[in-house]
């Protein structure tokens, strides 16, 4: 379907405070896109200014240009989700995995360390895998991500089994307790440089609806028939979208889970939607007895978000896990 005046391209402004290192900063490039992705041409058309955009209110036209930058700019061939998963933006996704690149730097001495000796725990991968895809194709990390849900564990492990690029790179599994974190996934001895979450933020099936309402404003669409599909645009089962207690409760057990493996990695890390949840953390994270808590802001237009970091390490700890696990990898390139 055309875009609609209804249905406004984000402008580049919107893109303006993403990380340096992030390939989406400018506009969208569809002429190069539908190079590489030729589907995503049956979902252009002009918008109100005369530009070439998607609508953005169509989950097909949303999913057609993720298809299209992962293969364009990541070399992702085969990428689908099942209808009514989360569609995740990607220039977004992106940036959290840039900045948390940025930690890793600073305890190497500057270099970014690369290649697969760097191990990353995504916990709840998702359908859409989308963080091993960025973070392997970007800087050559190896993944295990963590999944609750069969269908969107099965996904995960399709997208990575029809991509030889993330052969051997990714290992999807299954969390068989849907209350836990870490227990369940971690194998004897396992240490990740890295562990990312993007939590559900939502407390209750209606509070998500409410969100994706608010959604739907910012978009600048009427309430129509229109409206009603732009609310599937932005997907997510209920375990991706809400749980008990919301964004504050979840980062609450991720870090009473990392305090007890404590050595498990170098920075835990979690996205934060919600500003007014960041005192409440910070306070659960000394009580933890968090040696170092960074929180880094985020933005993408009226999106506004925050990367939480915390590690059990000293300064010198770090550097020295650096040089015993990464020198190699870094030396290397």
């Amino acid at each position: 379907m055309k875009p609609t005046p209804s249905s406004p391209t984000p402008p580049l402004s919107d893109k303006a405070e993403l990380h340096p290192r992030n390939r989406h900063r400018g506009r969208y490039d569809f002429a190069q896109l539908v190079g590489s992705y030729p589907a995503l041409a049956g979902f252009l058309g002009p918008n109100p200014q005369g530009d070439r955009t998607i609508d953005y209110a169509q989950p097909a036209a949303v999913k057609a240009l993720n298809a299209a930058l992962l293969r364009h700019y990541y070399g992702i061939d085969r990428w689908d989700i099942p209808a009514g998963c989360l569609c995740p933006p990607i220039p977004g996704r992106a940036d959290y995995l840039h900045h948390a690149a940025d930690l890793l730097a600073e305890d190497n001495g500057g270099p970014i360390p690369r290649g697969p000796l760097v191990a990353v725990l995504d916990v709840g991968v998702g359908a859409n895998c989308i963080y091993p895809i960025l973070g392997h194709q970007e800087y050559g990390w190896s993944f295990v991500g963590s999944e609750t849900e069969p269908e969107a564990l099965r996904n995960a492990r399709r997208i990575v089994a029809e991509n030889s690029a993330l052969n051997g790179f990714v290992d999807c599994r299954h969390q068989p307790c849907a209350g836990a974190i870490f227990r369940g996934i971690l194998r004897p001895g396992e240490r990740f440089e890295l562990t990312l979450c993007n939590p559900p933020f939502h407390a209750s099936a209606q509070e998500a609806a409410a969100g994706t309402q608010r959604k739907v404003r910012n978009l600048g669409i009427a309430k129509s028939s229109t409206a009603a599909r732009a609310s599937l645009n932005f997907g997510g089962k209920t375990n991706e979208l809400w749980c008990p207690g919301g964004e504050l409760a979840f980062i609450r057990r991720l870090i009473a889970e990392s305090s007890a493996l404590p050595a498990t990695a170098l920075w835990f890390t979690t996205l934060v939607s919600k500003a007014e949840n960041l005192p409440a953390l910070r306070r659960a994270l000394t009580e933890a007895r968090a040696v170092e808590v960074r929180v880094v802001p985020m933005a993408q237009g009226q999106k506004r978000s925050r990367l939480l970091a915390w590690s059990f390490l000293a300064p010198l700890a770090r550097r020295a896990w650096c040089a015993q696990r990464l020198a190699a990898t870094t030396a290397s390139r």
